[in-house]
């Protein structure tokens, strides 16, 4: 039985991984949870999954979730009661640590994880990683702190999953290149001179996948997979000239591993996340998630193209940031999470994404091995400029 802390338990990721819960009793116990400003929603999954310790984003949510509880748990029977309710940074770093939970899926959306990924490496949790921006802003200092206290991070991202399973068995000094794919998203056929009539509604309706907001629209500038590049990086140890990246529209196949024999090994799939999230919570067993496979007869073929880097220049943004390292990553990181927020807000055009990380990352006061604070000074740098620019 392994007994987890859930860092995002209302979002798409935290949704998939409490039904896989639900399927599986025997094998998970939901011991804490995280949520933002869902509180309806969250109070059903506390009621359902009985936590022993709850936190939200802020004072004001705490206050509506501690009475919405109080109103739901009176219907209950079983002698539960309300959890110890928590909020703010504080309260994601205490669930990351939590004495009863020896793994923690990480599946907040943003810089907001990272400081719970270190509280949870510092009191030694296996990590599901679905945070891909933890490693993204610090890479070499999470890894480091995971090896120094002997943590295991298992990636949630289906790319970097794929690639896990695809190094199973085999040595990491025998590995060529890193074959990550790519949707390619609503615009792979739109034409760049088409780009400044994009719409927010048309930037949210993906061709393939169902995830949030701010990753939808990640996947539709390719910036999602920007920030999967450096991810991969840190994740496996390799340089950035290792990775390369493939548009395949039908989502089957999540990336390769090729090898220095010639020899490539793909994990294959329907597109759901849920394999991922599984995989990282039972490795090295598999759980029967009732996921069917792909009708290749009826694919008729799987098909790959390279990505065109003049209408989607994170790809750019994020190979510069890897190359360069040091604060830049999380520059980058900080200014596309600001940029996407506006763009979600109506506030800017969709070409304004990829001016406002150019922008940022030019113009940025350069550390090159920065620590905890010289990482969240160039966060915060990022999102000032960025707004100022907006």
């Amino acid at each position: 039985m392994k007994c987890l802390s859930v860092l995002g338990s209302t979002g798409s990721i935290g949704i998939s991984a409490l039904d896989i819960v639900r399927m599986h009793p025997d094998r998970f116990k939901i011991k804490a949870l995280t949520a933002g400003k869902n509180i309806e929603l969250f109070a059903r999954q506390i009621k359902e999954f009985k936590p022993a310790l709850v936190s939200v984003l802020d004072e004001k949510g705490a206050l509506q979730l501690s009475k919405g509880l109080g109103n739901i748990l009176t219907q209950n029977t079983n002698g539960y009661e309300k959890p110890e309710i928590l909020f703010g940074e504080s309260g994601f770093c205490e669930v990351a640590s939590f004495y009863k939970s020896d793994t923690v899926l990480l599946a907040i959306v943003g810089a907001a994880g990272l400081k719970p990924a270190l509280a949870a490496i510092q009191a030694k949790k296996q990590i599901a990683l679905a945070n891909k921006e933890t490693l993204v802003m610090a890479g070499e200092l999470v890894m480091a702190q995971a090896q120094k206290h002997g943590v295991k991070i298992l990636p949630v991202d289906s790319e970097h999953s794929a690639i896990f399973q695809s190094l199973a068995g085999n040595k990491i000094k025998d590995l060529k290149t890193i074959f990550l794919t790519a949707s390619g998203g609503p615009f792979r056929k739109k034409p760049f001179k088409e780009f400044s009539d994009i719409t927010l509604e048309d930037a949210l309706n993906h061709p393939t996948w169902n995830m949030g907001h701010k990753i939808t629209i990640d996947s539709a500038t390719l910036m999602n997979k920007g920030l999967e590049i450096i991810e991969a990086v840190h994740l496996f140890d390799v340089g950035p000239d290792t990775i390369e990246v493939l548009v395949h529209p039908q989502s089957i196949v999540h990336s390769m591993v090729g090898y220095k024999d010639g020899g490539i090994i793909a994990q294959m799939g329907q597109p759901d996340m849920k394999g991922a999230i599984a995989y990282a919570l039972s490795e090295p067993d598999r759980i029967d998630l009732k996921i069917g496979f792909p009708d290749f007869a009826k694919l008729g073929s799987l098909t790959f193209e390279k990505p065109d880097t003049k209408k989607f220049p994170s790809l750019l943004f994020a190979f510069e940031a890897c190359k360069k390292q040091g604060t830049l990553p999380a520059v980058m990181n900080a200014a596309n999470e600001v940029a996407v927020q506006a763009f979600l807000e109506k506030r800017i055009g969709f070409l304004d994404i990829f001016r406002l990380i150019s922008t940022a990352m030019e113009h940025q006061p350069h550390i090159d091995n920065p620590d905890l604070s010289g990482i969240i000074e160039a966060d915060q740098w990022a999102r000032e400029k960025v707004q100022s620019l907006i």
